[in-house]
């Protein structure tokens, strides 16, 4: 017999997406939390983010509910259950989804036509019987928010609404007329929280950043809390709560939905910040069917856990975490051998990603044959999919509820629909999605150890909840507890692997000149010389009597025309390249911006900064980080790349870079280091530059990085975008002059003269290195070259290199390396050797330290 059970709870609504519910709904636990009560939460649908902001301010998991995915009759056993586990809270917070009545699309499941969507907010309150609050954004409106709050409150009389709560509003006569109109229609108006800019959660392509990884997620919640505190009635909500009709049913139970496998197998279930999304319930069926939930962060952990006999890889974000993923060498491989070995892995939309060959162009686990990126097109959705082909986690021809929701795609089909060999034995078709055509379309892959034998790896982009399907945790249960008996566990990786990249994402805001240090050799930055030439030094003084008016860019504009063959109308000078980078992503609003990489890094943090969605397209060392442009997504709007590129100093081709060029698309191409190749070859600056922007700078040649000078050069079009962005007098005098003297034919012949000289002190730096039998990137052609030490321990290699007077740019701020390669500027022929005596004595110890018995090699002379 059912015993109704009292669970005080209301539901947060809203008319619309962006009213405030997720400010209010973990503004209202945490404030019940810190008024002493103990406070359960929950989130409509398959959303997997707000929970885990929940969870911060609830101190106990986050839950969701969703009818689709999990059964409508699920709903109440499992609201249940949270609200008593892992204790009774004395008040359960539902936060719900969209607008109050929007829900799946089209018709109910079973055919039927409701007031509400299912699965909307509306729906979760029928099936619980809950309250709701309303919360509605005051900012534009005043009784007609009223008429709204009364519209939605009589829309559906199954549905109680039982007070309003007021976001974002103005000031107090806007709240006293809505409170008016609300109390017109019998609704009570339990607080107004005014428009607050300290409560806010980052956004991102998919939705809100995770609370994992949002780095003042405790204080965001917290301050939340303080805000709902302040300005709502919890008392008031507190009873409406209290006064829900007590609901009889048996909280779900996820012990009477398995049976216990032997041998405590261990899952080893991927979180941190690059694998957020799981449901709480997931673990929860693993543990009632025998197995032991170990979680572990693939950012930071050097190998599987312990005795591991199964692999769940949620998902999450891991385009964001690639280069950290990339650089976990050690944990990639050894998941690629436990899973040679049968190792039973279910991997879901990051997941899949990570047991990729690569993401982005940069290299994951290796498991599935094929690659992966991002792209502009969101897929999203509920469906149903039905199982392809057999594997340890379902059968050929089952039909389950689904999910998908990314950014990414993967490159080719991994697999063949009729079982065949491929790189790692078998790669299977995993499921036949329904499309809204009556259609099926393929997707995800399921991957065999050898050849025949049956998957063991399952892996899509399909999100099921385990709580609406847990025969999936009673297989998984069953797969890893034969695998803990029956297999074969290699010998575990090093801690540490030498050469692998730090597992930090790489900080794109990273400049050379951070790791200069006092007294030490400086190859980090790229400026030629310590100071400006002599006669600049003198043209720029002698320019004082200026300073007392205000810049006049004409004549300096004129004047880097003619060096370049061009009009002044197709010149643009800037305050280095920084603001013309700002400028671009501010005078632009491109749908998808691509950045071709590894490059400087300033054009993505200006077009991320402006709010536009950028992709990456990574060049490899094995193709010597060459440019294809057939490689570029078509779709792109906007593409920036680098030419002499930095760090790697590959000089791409004029006409590779020109078949990028076509309507509707913005092609900005960064020559910064073009002066520094003798002749300038492959530079696109001429006078047809239909959708171009060329960068340039004065900075590097002319080694005068404190004056901030640089220019545009490109379609005139364009440029006249640009400089409507641009304040007034935005250069200075002394860079005016450095523009106009830097661009006279003395001061070109000067600086020809000059690359000339810096091509023969690389040439001899470059034959240095190789001596020592380091390797640099194919023929660089800037003032700098790409070394490869990846074969040693970047932090030890850095350290001994500072003892002994040297310091260098890691890679490991560049999309696309890591800490093993090092950017060095050339210098004279004296200060390189040095350096490379100085870098042979470093590894030199290095490798006596890992292997002492090896006698010391000594020093290159």
């Amino acid at each position: 017999m059912v015993t109704a059970t009292a669970l005080p709870r209301v539901l947060i609504a809203a008319p619309a997406s962006s009213q405030g519910k997720t400010t209010v709904a973990i503004g209202l636990m945490a404030a019940l939390r810190a008024s002493g009560r103990s406070v359960a939460g929950f989130k409509v649908g398959p959303d997997y983010i707000d929970p885990g902001y929940h969870a911060l301010a609830c101190g106990r998991p986050g839950r969701n509910l969703d009818p689709y995915l999990c059964g409508p009759e699920r709903i109440a056993p499992l609201f249940a259950h949270g609200a008593l586990h892992p204790e009774p809270a004395d008040i359960s917070v539902v936060e719900g989804v969209m607008g109050m009545f929007d829900g799946k699309l089209g018709a109910w499941p079973d055919g039927t036509d409701d007031p509400a969507g299912f699965g909307s907010s509306a729906h979760i309150a029928r099936l619980l019987d809950a309250p709701v609050l309303l919360v509605v954004d005051g900012s534009h409106s005043a009784r007609t928010a009223a008429a709204l709050c009364h519209g939605l409150a009589s829309y559906d009389p199954r549905v109680h609404v039982a007070g309003v709560i007021l976001n974002r509003v103005m000031g107090a006569r806007v709240v006293d007329e809505i409170t008016r109109g609300c109390a017109r229609v019998g609704l009570p108006v339990l607080g107004a929280l005014p428009k607050s800019t300290r409560v806010a959660v980052g956004s991102r392509h998919l939705g809100l950043v995770t609370a994992d990884e949002q780095g003042d997620a405790v204080s965001i919640v917290q301050q939340a809390g303080e805000l709902v505190a302040a300005h709502l009635d919890l008392d008031a909500i507190a009873t409406i709560a209290g006064g829900a009709p007590d609901l009889a049913v048996d909280p779900w139970d996820p012990a009477a939905e398995v049976e216990p496998v032997p041998g405590r197998p261990v899952i080893a279930m991927a979180s941190g910040p690059a694998f957020t999304f799981r449901y709480t319930e997931t673990a929860e069926l693993l543990e009632a069917a025998g197995c032991r939930v170990t979680a572990f962060d693939p950012l930071t952990a050097r190998g599987l856990p312990a005795d591991v006999s199964g692999l769940y890889l949620g998902g999450g974000f891991p385009e964001e975490h690639a280069e950290a993923l990339a650089g976990n060498t050690s944990l990639g491989a050894e998941i690629a051998s436990r899973v040679s070995e049968g190792l039973p892995t279910v991997a879901e939309c990051a997941g899949l990603l990570y047991l990729c060959r690569s993401l982005d162009g940069l290299a994951m686990a290796g498991v599935v044959d094929a690659d992966s990126s991002m792209t502009p097109r969101l897929t999203i959705g509920y469906h149903h999919a039905r199982a392809a082909n057999d594997s340890f986690l379902m059968r050929a021809g089952e039909r389950y509820r689904a999910h998908e929701f990314h950014r990414t795609t993967l490159d080719t089909p991994p697999y063949d629909r009729d079982p065949g060999p491929q790189r790692m034995g078998d790669q299977r078709l995993a499921w036949d999605v329904e499309t809204p055509t009556g259609g099926n379309r393929p997707e995800g892959v399921l991957v065999a150890p050898t050849p025949g034998s049956a998957p063991s790896v399952h892996a899509s982009y399909q999100h099921l909840h385990w709580a609406g399907s847990p025969v999936l945790a009673q297989r998984f249960a069953r797969a890893a507890s034969e695998y803990a008996h029956t297999g074969h566990h290699s010998p575990r990786p090093a801690a540490t692997t030498p050469g692998d990249a730090l597992t930090a994402a790489p900080d794109l805001t990273h400049h050379g000149n951070r790791d200069v240090l006092p007294g030490l050799v400086d190859l980090a930055v790229n400026v030629r010389d310590v100071r400006p030439p002599a006669w600049l030094v003198e043209r720029i003084v002698a320019s004082s009597d200026q300073w007392a008016h205000y810049p006049d860019q004409h004549e300096a504009t004129r004047a880097v025309a003619l060096r370049h063959g061009v009009n002044p109308d197709q010149v643009l000078l800037t305050a280095g390249s920084s603001e013309a980078f700002s400028l671009i992503a501010h005078g632009f609003s491109p749908r998808w911006a691509v950045v071709v990489h590894p490059q400087f890094t300033e054009p993505e943090v200006a077009l991320r900064n402006a709010g536009h969605p950028v992709g990456r397209l990574v060049l490899h060392a094995s193709d010597g980080f060459q440019f294809d442009h057939e490689l570029l997504d078509p779709r792109a709007d906007m593409v920036v790349i680098g030419n002499p590129t930095n760090p790697t100093g590959v000089l791409h081709s004029a006409a590779s870079l020109r078949a990028l060029c076509r309507p509707g698309r913005v092609v900005v191409v960064d020559e910064a280091f073009m002066d520094a190749v003798p002749g300038e070859p492959e530079s696109l600056i001429g006078a047809r530059m239909d959708g171009l922007l060329v960068t340039r700078s004065f900075t590097k040649t002319w080694s005068v990085p404190g004056l901030r000078i640089g220019y545009v050069v490109g379609d005139p079009a364009l440029i006249r975008v640009l400089a409507h962005e641009q304040p007034c007098w935005p250069i200075s005098t002394p860079a005016l002059v450095t523009a106009r003297e830097c661009s006279t034919p003395r001061a070109v012949e000067q600086a020809t003269s000059d690359a000339r000289q810096a091509a023969q002190d690389r040439r001899h730096l470059v034959a240095r290195l190789a001596g020592i039998g380091i390797q640099t990137v194919g023929e660089a052609r800037a003032p700098f070259v790409l070394a490869d030490l990846r074969a040693h321990p970047p932090g030890g290699l850095r350290a001994g290199l500072r003892a002994l007077g040297f310091t260098v740019r890691g890679g490991e701020s560049f999309p696309g390396l890591g800490a093993g390669w090092l950017r060095l500027a050339v210098r004279r022929p004296d200060i390189s050797d040095a350096f490379v005596a100085a870098l042979a004595r470093t590894i030199d110890a290095l490798d006596t330290a890992q292997h002492p018995m090896r006698p010391p090699q000594g020093d290159i002379r």
